[in-house]
């Protein structure tokens, strides 16, 4: 794997992370969402709609760009009832470790990519520690709640379908940037009948508005750098390796928001990191 594809996963990783950490300390999730992603639709708009109107493309690759906006309300919707309803330290994750799992395993098939013995197995080791990070067991009782697994199962799946989708569209000539204005705009429109209904958005902005500000840059970055990286490497190489983020979610689990850990938790990130180092040495 080339240094510069490692490092924009990496990097990917923590900005994702942080924006996920801010979601979770905000008071109303939906609307602290919706406000981060509508001052970056606001800033790129100019660029992307200049853009569109030079590229020339097919129904196809429009129609994958209707799907993954689809995907992505859908997604930032659920994202907000996860945070709700469960931890960060359990909800992050699983949801990531899902999406991980099956971007992996579907590009295979969708993309014809490969992956090396070392490969499979650095993968198996992150799938497994991704989910026993999250407490899920399969005998006697959970440390997640029925509600925040099954939003967070329903994230998962949505990060796999717009991952893959955008892969195409990405492939089709279209670019990241325009890609992350796409996700801006269905997220605004996802999302701007539960903010009206709420009447919380004078209060969000008034208490968190540093880290809307912050939270407008990383949460499009983020998505953007892991764009970037898909260009110059196989997408079931890097897809794993994006879910260090969880990695680093548990450390500011741990240090900001003082949830309950322990070593359990803390031995399964580092199996995080050896089955990354699998994958991007010998994958």
């Amino acid at each position: 794997m080339e240094l510069l594809s490692l490092l924009l996963v990496l990097s990917s990783g923590l900005t994702h992370a942080l924006w996920n950490l801010f979601t979770k300390r905000s008071i109303q999730k939906s609307v602290f969402l919706w406000c981060i992603h509508s001052v970056t639709l606001i800033f790129l708009m100019p660029s992307f709609l200049m853009e569109m109107s030079k590229l020339t493309l097919s129904l196809n690759v429009y129609g994958l760009m209707l799907l993954s906006m689809t995907i992505q309300g859908c997604y930032i919707t659920l994202l907000s009832k996860a945070y709700t309803h469960g931890d960060m330290s359990q909800v992050y994750p699983f949801m990531r470790g899902l999406g991980a799992m099956l971007t992996s395993l579907c590009s295979l098939v969708l993309f014809h990519e490969q992956l090396s013995s070392a490969g499979y197995a650095g993968l198996c080791i992150i799938i497994f520690s991704l989910f026993a990070l999250s407490g899920i067991r399969f005998r006697g009782p959970s440390g997640l709640n029925r509600k925040a697994l099954t939003y967070a199962c329903l994230v998962g799946l949505c990060i796999s379908g717009y991952t893959l989708t955008d892969k195409a569209i990405l492939d089709a000539g279209v670019s990241p940037i325009a890609l992350i204005q796409l996700s801006n705009i269905s997220y605004f429109i996802a999302l701007i009948i539960p903010v009206m209904l709420s009447r919380q958005l004078k209060q969000e902005w008034s208490v968190n508005w540093r880290t809307i500000l912050l939270g407008s840059i990383l949460a499009p970055g983020s998505y953007l750098l892991f764009l970037f990286a898909m260009r110059l490497t196989p997408l079931a190489h890097i897809a794993p390796i994006r879910e260090i983020s969880t990695v680093f979610g548990t450390v500011l689990g741990i240090i900001v928001l003082r949830e309950q850990q322990g070593w359990r938790r803390i031995a399964m990130s580092m199996l995080i990191t050896c089955g990354i180092i699998t994958i991007a040495l010998w994958g």
